[in-house]
Order: structure tokens, then sequence, then C-alpha cells
């Protein structure tokens, strides 16, 4: 197993891990409208301003940071058994090209899922790219008939 350190971002690392998702943009060729020094900017404002609903993992291989995976956590509606109810949802997780393949993405799932259990959240979804599935069933995730999905704007019927 590749030596890796697997936790929570700190607050001066922001901006070494919003570069990977300007480099996972940037492999997928979806380049956007502004440069990479902008985005790397506002990404890591953002993070920080949502730091409480948005909690960056990372891995780290001999001081660089070369994997993330991004826990968001979202309040749910109060129920008779408990008003203070959360779900999760596992974003952006990438690891560098050359290092793919020997677990790291893994061990970033199972990092965002103790976090998820930490912070209290009852369930957390994954919306996968078509390479990665496996790698979520490996760890911990399953298909289920019951979460449904709506991309966009929905129509009047």
């Amino acid at each position: 197993m590749l030596d890796a350190e697997i936790r929570i971002a700190h607050d001066d690392e922001l901006e070494d891990t919003v570069v990977l998702r300007w480099r996972w943009t940037v492999e997928r060729g979806d380049e956007g409208a502004i440069d990479e020094a902008t985005f790397v900017a506002e990404a890591a404002a953002w993070a920080r301003a949502h730091a409480s609903t948005h909690v960056p993992h990372v891995a780290v291989v001999d001081g660089e940071i070369v994997g993330m995976a991004w826990l968001a956590l979202t309040p749910r509606v109060a129920s008779v058994q408990s008003r203070d109810r959360m779900s999760g949802d596992l974003q952006s997780c990438y690891v560098v090209p050359e290092l793919r393949g020997r677990g790291l993405g893994g061990r970033l799932v199972q990092a965002v899922l103790r976090t998820a259990t930490e912070r209290g959240a009852e369930h957390v979804t994954v919306h996968t790219s078509a390479e990665s599935p496996a790698m979520y069933e490996r760890n911990g995730f399953r298909p289920t008939a019951r979460l449904l999905w709506a991309e966009g704007a929905i129509a009047e019927r």
C-alpha cells in the first residue's frame, strides 16, 4: 500500500487542494472561462466561506497533496425522532493520474465516511463518474432503487 496521510485538509492547504479540482477539469477537457490562478483563489475562498458545510479531505504523499474528496453536509427536515438531522454527499473525489489504482481513492472515501458518521450524517450519497462505481461499492456504497436523480431545472408538466 502506498504510504500516504489521509486527513481533513488544513486551512493553509486549500489552495493546493483546489488545484486538484482545476487539474481534474483540465483532464476532462472542461476548461472554463477563468484562468487557473483566478479559479484557485476563488475556489479556496469559497472553501473557507463554506467550511462548516463542505469538509475537504486530502491524500498527502511526500508532503504533496495528491488526492482530495469533499464531504458536503446538509441539514434535513426535522422528524418526530430527531429535530437535528443531517445527510452527507461525497463530492469531487480525485487522485492524480500517476497514483491511481493504488488505494488512495478508497482511503479518501473511507475518511469521508468516518467524518460523516462523526458529524451525525444519517447517510452519504455520491454521484460517480462512469469509471468509479466499483471503487465506491468496494468502500460501502450500494446502488438503490429509492434514490432518484433529476438533472437541471424541472419542466412544468
